[in-house]
């Protein structure tokens, strides 16, 4: 069977983010505590690798799509991941807390080359409908956790965590292969000397960039402080257990089906409109998160308002970013994008953490209320830009 261009990439690109972010980020939690066990080290030493390739992934994000744009992101996506395995390795014979820093912070280099940014640049560039396409990736991707956060465990629990790392390292290999094998070559450049016309310093002036990146860090802070944070905010509520985990996992069910729905909708849906639902629901499902009683029904309303607004995001400031600001130089701009949500990302959960000492959790819903009201502005401005 002969798989079309489109159906081709869209399997390269779903099942290599899938794997990627499966091992390079989603399993992470998952090694804290045996090697707390093992090696003595602080938690807290331990988690500042993961914030350390975050914020190295940040910065390397315009340099690896200004390379995209000239280039492509066929080979980008590949060595990204291999890198990302050979660091996985590394990481499984590791004893000293300065090496494993180190491969953390190149960690931070593989997920710049291997995840969301060139995996979209190489969407946009190529895929008849970037839209579509995008949807139909993350409907995918949306699995990713319900699929390795056992599959890390039960590695750890029958290998050992160092055991479990090599093996994770040897399924970081398939992205690479898969990048090269369905991906299509990027266009032959024309001959004679390379013209670079397109201005990243003008395109970030611009004030739908602005505007955007304003939006994305806002939604960041919210996403990441939540991801952080929710399971500990609900249960001060005093919601039973079994409610707070009810509460926090019908998160991804919920946002694959908002995925699906949009595809159904097809052109329909323009990535304007869904972004401006997406930014509308975002105060709500906060709102709600502060008013509601501590009972299921009504916190289910918020579940659902947050989970179609973060699936939804997630596409927004893949296919929006083109859809507003166009798709030349699109590596470049989205990467510079990352750059304004890497500083919400990595202080969201310790400023989270310092409200809660001050009066718990009572005032965290209304800080997301506030940046939601702020998401939701930004992004009705930059809709605005024709």
């Amino acid at each position: 069977m002969t798989l079309s261009p489109d159906t081709r990439l869209l399997l390269g690109i779903a099942l290599g983010q899938m794997v990627g972010w499966g091992t390079l980020l989603a399993t992470f939690p998952l090694f804290v505590a045996p090697m707390e066990a093992e090696l003595g080290w602080s938690r807290a030493g331990i988690n500042a690798g993961l914030t350390l390739s975050l914020l190295v992934a940040g910065l390397a994000a315009v340099p690896v799509g200004r390379h995209v744009d000239r280039h492509g992101g066929r080979r980008v996506l590949a060595w990204g991941a291999w890198l990302g395995a050979a660091l996985l390795a590394l990481w499984s014979v590791t004893d000293s807390l300065a090496l494993y820093l180190a491969l953390w912070a190149g960690m931070g280099l593989a997920q710049a080359m291997a995840l969301w940014g060139p995996a979209m640049a190489v969407v946009v560039a190529t895929a008849r409908e970037p839209e579509r396409s995008i949807a139909g990736i993350t409907l995918l991707t949306g699995f990713t956790g319900t699929i390795f956060v056992p599959l890390g465990a039960a590695l750890i629990a029958g290998l050992g965590w160092r055991g479990a790392l090599l093996a994770l390292a040897a399924l970081q290999l398939l992205p690479g292969l898969l990048a090269l094998w369905l991906l299509p070559r990027p266009a032959p450049r024309p001959p004679g000397p390379a013209r670079d016309i397109f201005s990243l310093g003008a395109a970030v002036r611009r004030p739908a960039f602005l505007a955007l990146a304003l939006c994305f860090a806002a939604h960041a802070f919210i996403a990441i402080g939540l991801g952080a944070h929710a399971i500990p905010l609900l249960r001060e509520r005093g919601l039973p257990e079994a409610s707070v985990l009810l509460i926090v996992a019908l998160h991804g069910p919920f946002q694959v089906a908002t995925r699906f729905a949009l595809i159904l909708l097809g052109r329909r849906a323009t990535m304007r409109g869904v972004g401006l639902l997406a930014t509308g629901l975002m105060p709500v499902a906060m709102a709600v998160l502060a008013l509601a009683p501590p009972a299921v029904p009504a916190l289910l309303l918020y579940a659902l308002c947050w989970a179609v607004a973060d699936g939804l995001m997630v596409i927004v400031r893949a296919a929006g970013t083109a859809e507003i600001l166009g798709r030349e130089g699109y590596g470049a701009i989205t990467g510079a994008l990352s750059v304004a949500t890497v500083l919400p990302r990595t202080a969201a959960p310790l400023l989270i953490a310092l409200l809660w000492q001050v009066d718990g959790y009572a005032a965290v819903p209304w800080l997301f209320v506030a940046l939601g009201l702020l998401a939701a502005a930004a992004f009705a401005a930059a809709a605005r830009t024709r």
